[in-house]
């Protein structure tokens, strides 16, 4: 299999994981017919969340399984539903992470809290009585995709010591995600110079991201413990790369392409390792227009292009994107000197991919 085969391999299994992921959600409120159609609902209301994804989670597993299994793997069937889980997973980090951000839209369309806001509209309830029934669907939607990411794996068509490590690292991703997503809210009580942004993303985003994928990809291809360890490293550093990326993108990108506003971190005073190079480097000229704009919920364009030239006038933007080619040479070098084709090829179309996101 060359790099260019393991390519058509995933584009194909991805199609596969959508279909399996569309079933799922078309198939489960079926099981509960006694919860009436507002289970059914929230259940539709999860699936809506699914379009216009990158797919990046599944379709690390299925390369880092189909890459490392080579001609000995059979065609794949039990690992797509895995797979559907890592995307499964990563919807219901998206939902509550939008709850605690106090965010009602996702990839340019209303997310759970948002659509249930919109069903709501012109229902005799106050304010608080619809916040309430927001933040109740978002909640449980999200409580829905966690239940539904361990039913995926443990209906699969693999042996019973395969699906056991796969709920187990899908246990070790939700328990470094929570992790993180405290730290990152602790984080909020002191000086934003002396928060630990990259800690907050290995934990909150690279591990459930890009580690646990492709570990669990490698575990059902039969990998040795060492090859586990060279991906878990590639794991940490792409994972860490695409957020450093994103959390530039979030500031300076363009909504058009990224689908999210460029006001939206600015406003909720995101701790992101781009805010904190500008923090610790500002002058007392700039740091007053960090003070006066970032964390303003009420904050204009006009204020968000103040903070852009304070981030790019300090240097932070440059610190903080070269720190994340670094992550990304680091995934690189590994995967080229310690992975096999056609994984090792895969990975390096892939970092260059995703390095190549910033603007």
């Amino acid at each position: 299999m060359t790099s260019s085969d393991l390519r058509s391999y995933v584009d194909a299994r991805l199609a596969l994981v959508q279909a399996a992921l569309a079933a799922h959600v078309e198939g489960m409120p079926l099981q509960l017919p006694e919860a009436g159609p507002e289970y059914a609902g929230l259940w539709h209301s999860l699936g809506d969340q699914f379009h216009g994804g990158k797919s990046l989670r599944p379709a690390l597993t299925l390369a880092a399984y189909a890459g490392l299994a080579g001609d000995e793997g059979d065609d794949g069937d039990g690992v797509v539903p895995v797979a559907a889980a890592m995307e499964m997973l990563h919807t219901a980090m998206l939902v509550h992470d939008d709850i605690l951000d106090h965010d009602e839209v996702r990839r340019g369309r209303p997310n759970m809290a948002g659509a249930r806001r919109h069903a709501l509209a012109g229902r005799d309830l106050s304010p608080r009585q619809v916040d309430d029934h927001v933040l109740t669907a978002a909640l449980l939607g999200g409580d829905l995709a966690l239940s539904s990411a361990y039913d995926l794996i443990s209906r699969a068509a693999l042996p019973a010591h395969h699906r056991l490590e796969s709920l187990q690292l899908v246990t070790r991703a939700i328990r470094a995600t929570i992790a993180g997503e405290l730290l990152d809210m602790c984080g909020d009580l002191g000086p934003i110079g002396q928060s630990d942004p990259l800690t907050v993303a290995e934990l909150k985003t690279a591990t459930y991201s890009c580690t646990v994928p492709l570990v669990i990809g490698a575990q059902l291809a039969g990998a040795d413990p060492t090859m586990i360890g060279h991906l878990e490293r590639i794991g940490a550093s792409l994972g860490l790369s695409f957020q450093l990326v994103d959390d530039d993108l979030g500031v300076f990108g363009d909504p058009a392409v990224t689908g999210k506003s460029r006001l939206s971190d600015l406003r909720a005073g995101k701790r992101t390792e781009l805010m904190r190079q500008a923090y610790t480097t500002a002058d007392p000229a700039d740091l007053a227009v960090l003070e006066a704009h970032v964390g303003d919920p009420e904050l204009t364009e006009q204020g968000a292009a103040l903070v852009r030239e304070v981030l790019t006038r300090t240097g932070a933007r440059d610190r903080a994107l070269g720190l994340a080619r670094r992550h990304a040479r680091q995934a690189s070098r590994i995967a080229r000197e310690r992975v096999p084709a056609p994984l090792s090829g895969y990975l390096l179309a892939l970092v260059d991919e995703l390095d190549g996101r910033a603007s």
